[in-house]
C-alpha cells in the first residue's frame, strides 16, 4: 500500500519517528517527509541517512499553516509529535494542550484538506484513567480523533490511533538511565519495586503502526497485547545482563503523577474491543448525541468486565525480561563486550 506513496511523519526526529523511518526507507515508498521544529536533529538525521527519499520540513504542529505546507501531495501521515514528559507537562499543562490537543487538530484538519488517505496518531497508556497533565492531554487528543472521525463519511481520509505502553529504550525511558547509573558507579534509583509497566520494543511499536495503517477504520484505537514486568524484575534482569548483581539500588518512593500500574484499555473499551491476533481494536462509537446511551440506558454487563492493565496482563519473570531486553541492539552490544552507555534512541 506504500509503493510510490508519500509518507509524512510529524515529530519525525524522535524515537518513534526514527523507528518508522528506518522500517520504510528501503522499501518502494516514493518519499518520506520529516516534520519537526528541531533543526539540529533534522540536520543530524540528514547527515546520518543521506538518502534521496528523505525530505525535511521545519515547522510546528501548533502552527496550522506550517503543517498544511508540508502536507501537500502526502498520501499517509504518522502523527508522533507530542509533549510526552510527565514532569514538564505537569508544570506547563497549557503547553501540553497546545501541542497534544490543538496540534493534533491541526494535523487532522490539514490532512483532510489535502486529501490524505490515512492518518495514524500515537497515543499512550497514560491516556487511560489519566492522573497527570500529559495523560489528560493525550486523552483529549484521542477524543479529538474520534470526534473528527464522526464527520468523515464524505471524505477519503481515514483517521485512527495507536496506543502504547512503555517502549523500551525510547528517548527519556528508564533502561538507558539505569545502565548509565551502573556504568557511572551510581546507585540505581527506582520509585517502587512492585510498580508494573507494559514492555514493548520499538519494532513492536512499528508493527502496531503498520497494522493500523492496513486495518484501521475511522475512529479506531489499536492496542498491542503486551507483556508487563515489575520494576524490580526489570532492574534485576538488567543487572544480571551487566554482570552487576550486587549493584546498589535506592528506592526513592513514587513520584508525583505516577501510577502503580498502567492500563492500555479501560473497562468500557474492553466491553466493545475486538481481538485481532496480537492486537485489540477499539471501534469508535459513531452515534450522535440523540440516543439514549448518554441519558437513559446503561449496560448491565459492563460491571463484570475488567480493564486491560499491566497488573493483569502476562507478567514477565527475570528470564522472560532478559529475553525481551536482548532484542535491543545496545544490549547485544553490551553482552558482546563493548562498553556502551546509551543516551536513549
Amino acid at each position: 500500500m506504500f509503493d510510490n506513496k508519500v509518507l509524512l511523519i510529524t515529530g519525525g526526529t524522535g524515537s518513534f519517528g526514527n523507528a518508522v523511518l528506518r522500517r520504510f526507507l528501503n522499501t518502494d515508498i516514493a518519499e518520506i517527509r520529516i516534520f519537526s521544529r528541531d533543526e539540529k536533529k533534522q540536520d543530524d538525521m540528514r547527515k546520518q541517512y543521506n538518502h534521496p527519499k528523505l525530505k525535511f520540513y521545519i515547522g510546528d504542529v501548533r502552527d496550522f499553516q506550517s503543517v498544511s505546507n508540508a502536507m501537500r501531495g502526502v498520501d499517509y501521515v504518522y502523527h508522533a509529535a507530542a509533549l510526552k514528559q510527565v514532569p514538564s507537562c505537569e508544570f506547563y499543562p497549557l503547553e501540553a494542550v497546545k501541542t497534544n490537543v490543538i496540534g493534533t487538530e491541526n494535523v487532522l484538519e490539514a490532512s483532510i484538506s489535502h486529501g490524505v488517505k490515512r492518518v495514524v496518531c500515537l497515543s499512550t497508556d497514560k491516556a487511560v484513567y489519566p492522573i497527570n497533565a500529559m495523560g489528560i492531554s493525550k486523552a483529549m487528543m484521542e477524543k479529538v480523533i474520534v470526534a473528527k472521525s464522526r464527520n468523515l463519511q464524505s471524505t477519503n481520509t481515514t483517521i485512527c490511533c495507536t496506543r502504547y505502553g512503555n517502549v523500551m529504550a525510547s528517548r527519556g525511558s528508564v533502561i538507558p538511565l539505569f545502565i548509565r547509573q551502573v556504568v557511572n558507579g551510581d546507585p540505581i534509583t527506582i520509585t517502587d519495586p512492585l510498580m508494573t509497566r507494559f514492555m514493548m520494543t520499538l519494532d513492536d511499536a512499528v508493527d502496531l503502526v503498520l497494522h493500523a495503517f492496513e486495518h484501521g477504520e475511522n475512529g479506531d484505537i489499536f492496542v498491542q497485547k503486551a507483556p508487563a514486568a515489575t520494576i524490580d524484575v526489570l532492574v534485576k534482569s538488567l543487572l544480571e545482563i551487566l554482570d552487576e548483581k550486587g549493584h546498589s539500588v535506592n528506592v526513592i518512593g513514587t513520584r508525583h503523577g505516577e501510577k502503580l500500574f498502567e492500563a492500555l484499555c479501560s473497562r468500557e473499551e474492553m466491553f466493545v474491543a475486538q481481538e485481532q491476533g496480537e492486537y485489540y481494536r477499539i471501534p469508535a462509537d459513531k452515534r450522535d448525541l440523540n440516543y439514549s446511551k448518554f441519558f437513559e440506558d446503561g449496560e448491565s454487563d459492563l460491571s463484570v468486565v475488567e480493564d486491560y492493565n499491566s497488573h493483569n496482563t502476562e507478567r514477565l519473570d527475570i528470564e522472560g525480561m532478559k529475553t525481551l531486553l536482548r532484542k535491543l541492539d545496545f544490549i547485544r552490544e553490551i553482552e558482546s563486550g563493548n562498553v556502551f552507555v546509551p543516551e536513549g534512541v
